[in-house]
């Protein structure tokens, strides 16, 4: 699909149209698209990003720049040694109960026919009760596990510690990384101490509106942070739940909507900008980062219709940026998937404000892998073989011999 030069992106997951000030994109932009396919825990992931902050201090671009990045050749090289694919036995994990079962499954699928087509046995399992089962006995034990579950239990870690308990290897971010990552506010402090920029925020139970009143603290909201704002739940992704606030008067409902996907909110400045993605891939601990993918949608809201279904949206592969923006976002994007000890892949969400300063906003550990998925999108934009790119990365693990 030919790329189209209309607009500057927006906030990310329901932000404000930024200035068009870009009335002449580049135009060797490409667009693509794949074909069809509690508090407790929050104090756990406190402690566990408490850790993480430590490492994140010691991270350098200097650091980043030293890294052996992998190459093309590289993934074919590693693609290419995969043998007895079809003796391997590969589960992929979707579905589960979460708001985002259905594009979890919908990833579960794609991921699926990819590597079948590459050649390997995959199976693809629920989350119900009868996963347990299937992953101890002897005769349906896979191989290696790629867990694709997204929102809660997929992402925050508990079905890693479930996959390390059953000493079984599996693809992604060990489990007290992705709870680190699953917080938002967590997340932001630890990127926030590794050097990055993020925009001011506060985090707010719903329990605290009920106890002081819903009034007063939106007047002390308005007078401390301002608008525009954007509220999103601390925890979850697919942009449920997310509102981008410019009158006092739509406060309270984007509150509302909020706390009916978790009961905590995050507050934040809203920044304009350029919408721009990340995404990065580790082979044999060296990684890959694929080009940024800027997002730009005609409504300005990148919400969860625009993220699930094929329709208006736009997608610039690389994002249109200069030199040395791209750069900065695609060290930004490392930064953050060192800083907060993250594993094989991750995909990380930035606003490129007004001067070119990218604004973290959140890091996923399951980014989705559906038609129309970012990851998948920048990977083929780049030049890669989805078939080929998953059986390095499959490969890579295998390699390792992870006892995790």
């Amino acid at each position: 699909m030919a790329p189209k030069h209309s607009k500057t992106p927006r906030q990310q997951t329901g932000g404000k149209t930024a200035a068009a000030s870009k009335t002449k994109a580049t135009a060797s932009a490409t667009t693509t698209t794949v074909a069809s396919p509690t508090s407790t825990a929050a104090t756990t992931s406190a402690t566990a990003a408490g850790e993480v902050a430590k490492k994140a201090r010691r991270t350098s671009h200097r650091s980043i720049r030293e890294a052996t990045p992998v190459t093309m050749d590289d993934v074919t090289s590693l693609a290419s040694k995969a043998t007895k694919r079809a003796d391997k036995s590969i589960l992929v994990i979707c579905g589960g109960l979460s708001h985002e079962r259905d594009v979890s499954i919908s990833s579960g699928h794609r991921v699926q026919g990819f590597l079948e087509e590459a050649g390997w046995t995959v199976h693809v399992h629920d989350m119900d009760g009868s996963l347990l089962p299937y992953l101890t006995d002897e005769s349906t034990r896979p191989d290696l596990v790629w867990p694709l579950l997204h929102g809660a239990n997929g992402e925050d870690g508990s079905i890693r510690d479930v996959l390390e308990m059953a000493e079984l290897p599996y693809i992604g971010s060990r489990a007290k990384a992705s709870r680190t990552a699953w917080s938002k506010p967590i997340a932001k402090n630890v990127v926030r101490m590794a050097g990055l920029h993020t925009p001011h925020s506060v985090t707010l139970p719903e329990s605290m509106f009920r106890e002081l009143g819903v009034e007063p603290v939106i007047d002390m909201l308005l007078g401390s942070l301002g608008l525009p704002l954007f509220i999103k739940p601390t925890m979850g992704g697919s942009a449920m739940g997310c509102t981008m606030v410019t009158e006092q008067s739509q406060l309270t409902q984007a509150l509302i909507n909020c706390f009916a996907y978790g009961d905590v909110a995050l507050i934040e400045q809203a920044v304009t900008g350029t919408e721009v993605s990340v995404s990065i891939l580790e082979f044999d601990g060296h990684p890959l980062v694929l080009p940024p993918l800027e997002i730009w949608t005609p409504s300005g809201t990148y919400d969860f219709e625009a993220r699930s279904t094929p329709g208006p949206t736009e997608f610039y592969v690389p994002a249109r940026l200069d030199a040395k923006t791209t750069q900065a976002v695609s060290d930004a994007a490392l930064t953050a998937h060192r800083a907060l000890g993250l594993r094989d892949i991750s995909r990380t969400d930035f606003i490129v404000d007004a001067q070119g300063q990218p604004q973290f906003l959140e890091s996923n550990v399951a980014p989705g892998m559906t038609d129309t998925s970012l990851l998948p999108q920048s990977a083929q934009a780049a030049g890669y073989n989805l078939p080929e790119l998953y059986t390095a990365l499959v490969q890579s693990v295998l390699n390792q011999k992870r006892t995790n």
